[in-house]
Parts: structure tokens; sequence; C-alpha cells
């Protein structure tokens, strides 16, 4: 069952391929990839296996800040996150939250609907693009 406000897109690449797919077309698009975190990497740290699973963590204070200006908690889902991540028949995914659904959810809908719909176009894309779906 999806998770609500989350859209996942399979990806024709394995785990790293999609990832370096996905933060090159965030930098195109001009946006600050701020850092990423490999929970892999982590899990094996501790002894404890996980699948290739790695977030990005990515924006742009200029679109960002004025919805937390509006209300501050949309914080908590800002900046924008990404995970590509590996299911146990080896397939790869690319998941992130819906941007329109981040501004329902901190009750933003109708005040920013034409602000958001760009930008959750474009996120689209990318993610599309990254994945070649």
């Amino acid at each position: 069952m999806a998770a609500n406000g989350l859209t996942t897109i399979r990806s024709s690449y394995g785990p790293e391929e999609t990832m370096n797919r996905f933060e090159a077309e965030v930098r195109a698009m001009g946006m600050t990839a701020f850092a990423h975190i490999d929970h892999a990497a982590g899990a094996a740290a501790v002894g404890l296996p996980l699948l290739p699973t790695e977030l990005l963590i990515f924006g742009n204070a200029k679109g960002g800040t004025p919805l937390m200006e509006l209300v501050p908690t949309i914080g908590i889902d800002l900046p924008l996150k990404a995970l590509v991540w590996q299911d146990a028949s080896g397939i790869t995914w690319l998941s992130y939250n819906d941007p329109n659904w981040i501004v329902k959810r901190h009750g933003l809908g109708p005040k920013v609907g034409a602000t958001v719909s760009i930008p959750a176009a474009a996120l689209d894309k990318m993610a599309r693009s990254a994945t070649n779906a």
C-alpha cells in the first residue's frame, strides 16, 4: 500500500546510477543537494543488513522560505527529500513526497497551489528522467 502523498517510480537503473542521475537533475535545475544519507551503510556499520537505500536532501531556499514564512511547520518537510531504494527482487525505486501533498498537509493548498504546481511538475520530470520512466 502506498503511503499518503508519496510518489514512487520504478527505475530502469541500479540504485547508485539512479541516485547519480537524480542528483544531476537536481543540480541542473539550480537546486542544492544538501546531504546524502546512506541508510545501508549505517546499517552495515552496526552489523545489520539493509538493501541499498539512500536519501538525498535537496532544495532551493527561494522556493522553500516563502512557504516557511506562511507556516513554519512546513520546515519539517523541507528541504525536499528523495529516497532511492532497492526491493528484495532487486528492483530499484525512487520515492519522494509530492509537493502538493506537503502544502496540503500544512493547510496551504489553496493559498499556494499555483506556486507549488510548477515545482511539483519539475520534480516529477526530474524523477522520471533519472529513472527513465
